[in-house]
């Protein structure tokens, strides 16, 4: 099995109502990127629902997302900065839809007073098939071998016996009309 590669995006923006359908697609893309289709419906729609919720409440709107993926989880975490909102005055819908979407989701505070919602997916890593060069197709000259002239056996004796010389013969005689004679050349076979 192949060896994952973690990989990791992080993303700074000031939310506002048309920034939240960029965000959705930069998103989307990266997860595009990291071949986990199967993660960007719900995905977006967990950032969406966080980013309009910090849209409608929060009174500073800079706001970071990452997500970090490491071959089993995709965890995806959105921190604000606003001091007012805390994680258990969030609407109860948004973090209700988070639970519901999510195999796992937590919150904790920052240092400056804000907060850090996270939530994970588990899917698994894609199997790529290592790109192999497909074997070039035989020409027709090696698929169809022309047939080889079959050895005639001597009558009697040992075929070993036969000297090289004569043999050489054999193989470059041709008859009366210039066909290759399958006889000509042939040695006398003792009696």
């Amino acid at each position: 099995m192949n060896a994952v590669v973690p990989c990791y995006y992080h993303l700074d923006v000031e939310v506002s109502p048309q920034r939240v359908g960029q965000v959705r697609r930069i998103l989307a893309a990266h997860l595009r990127y990291w071949n986990l289709e199967i993660l960007v419906e719900t995905v977006c729609q967990c950032a969406e629902v966080l980013l309009h919720t910090i849209d409608r409440h929060a009174t500073d709107k800079n706001t970071s997302i990452e997500m970090w993926w490491n071959g089993q989880h995709l965890i995806t975490a959105i921190s604000d900065n606003n001091q007012d909102i805390r994680p258990h005055y969030a609407p109860q819908g948004c973090l209700a839809q988070i639970a519901a979407l999510s195999d796992g989701w937590g919150c904790c505070a920052t240092g400056v007073g804000g907060k850090i919602i996270w939530f994970s997916r588990r899917a698994q890593a894609p199997d790529r098939a290592p790109l192999v060069p497909p074997a070039p197709s035989p020409t027709l000259r090696e698929a169809c071998r022309a047939p080889r002239e079959l050895p005639v056996p001597a009558l009697a004796g040992d075929p070993t016996e036969i000297p090289v010389e004569a043999e050489t013969q054999r193989v470059g005689a041709r008859d009366a009309e210039g066909v290759p004679s399958r006889t000509a050349g042939r040695p006398a076979v003792p009696v």
